[in-house]
């Protein structure tokens, strides 16, 4: 198996894409001659060409406007988006138009369209390049969400969005791009798009993450077994749909939940998370669900976002008072 950055894996993932279904375009600003700001496309207009990979205007609207008409022409457009505080000029166009089609056509219309987003801080970006908002699209019905975390994901994961009939908000951890690891050649280890993966195992506590936490989670889960304590770290990769399934088996069996995210836990996703595990785990858990996430304030200037974003101590305090319950 190959040996691939998150960045790398994402951009063999278009690659193959490309190749395999001529009705795939890219599209974003910069995403040709410049390869993308985090060279995620890089080489892709010139083994394609101009007209599958499309330099847009600095116009987020139009971008995904423009992807939505050529999905219900029969194309499967990718739109990058160029840092996820970018998003918010296409808010409408997703959430009015492209997650509601399908169903206004009662099923005549699909808009497969999958948008691109690199997602959260730890880069020292200013402001509008280091925020975590797939809460707001967790919650529009008609999207799928999604949430890799690792080479292997970042690559299959894009791949299997690309045959869904559904629009695929697409999130990547731009803390993670460098990140390196295998990246399986076949798919007969690879999830369905919308299933859990139980990275670590564990009997005394249940851990919930997803992005760039996975990685923070994993290093909590190493330093509470050199302490006595065994907890089990589950990547949901999914947020729209839930796994809810893995979720549930889990918390039955270890009867404590911490959900760990970098967007901050006011109206987050870990709140609704925390209430589905509640509605479906309440006669095994031992504690209530903790949640760990940035803070309710605007995300801060660079030099402020050690102390903004959950770390491994923050992580580990409340799997603490989870197990001193």
């Amino acid at each position: 198996m190959p040996v691939l950055t998150l960045s790398k894996a994402i951009n063999t993932g278009l690659r193959r894409s490309l190749e395999d279904d001529p009705k795939v375009v890219v599209m974003g600003q910069d995403v040709g001659g410049l390869g993308g700001v985090f060279r995620v496309t890089d080489g892709l207009q010139k083994d394609f060409g101009a007209d599958r990979v499309i330099d847009t205007p600095l116009a987020e609207a139009s971008i995904v406007g423009t992807a939505i008409g050529l999905a219900l022409r029969g194309y499967r457009p990718v739109c990058e988006i160029q840092f996820d505080g970018f998003v918010y000029p296409a808010f409408s166009q997703i959430v009015s138009q492209l997650a509601k089609i399908r169903a206004r056509s009662g099923g005549k219309l699909a808009v497969p369209v999958v948008i691109r987003i690199p997602v959260g801080g730890g880069i020292g970006a200013v402001e509008h390049h280091s925020e975590s908002n797939e809460a707001y699209f967790a919650h529009t019905a008609g999207l799928r969400v999604v949430c890799c975390s690792n080479p292997h994901d970042g690559h299959w994961m894009l791949r299997r969005a690309l045959t869904a009939a559904d629009p695929v908000i697409f999130y990547e951890p731009k803390r993670r791009y460098w990140t390196k690891d295998e990246v399986a050649e076949g798919p007969e280890h690879v999830l369905p798009l919308d299933r859990a993966r139980i990275l670590r195992p564990g009997t005394d506590l249940t851990l919930l993450t997803y992005g760039g936490m996975v990685q923070t989670c994993l290093q909590a889960a190493e330093t509470a077994a050199a302490e006595g304590h065994d907890l089990e770290v589950i990547d949901l990769r999914s947020l729209s749909p839930l796994d809810l399934a893995t979720i549930a088996e889990s918390v039955d069996r270890t009867g404590r939940c911490v959900v760990a995210h970098e967007a901050p836990t006011f109206g987050g996703l870990g709140a609704e998370i925390g209430t589905s595990v509640t509605e479906s785990c309440f006669y095994h858990l031992e504690a209530p669900v903790l949640r760990v996430g940035g803070f309710n304030t605007p995300y801060p200037p660079a030099k402020y976002e050690d102390q903004y974003l959950p770390d491994l101590d923050r992580v580990l305090d409340a799997v603490d008072r989870s197990l001193a319950w």
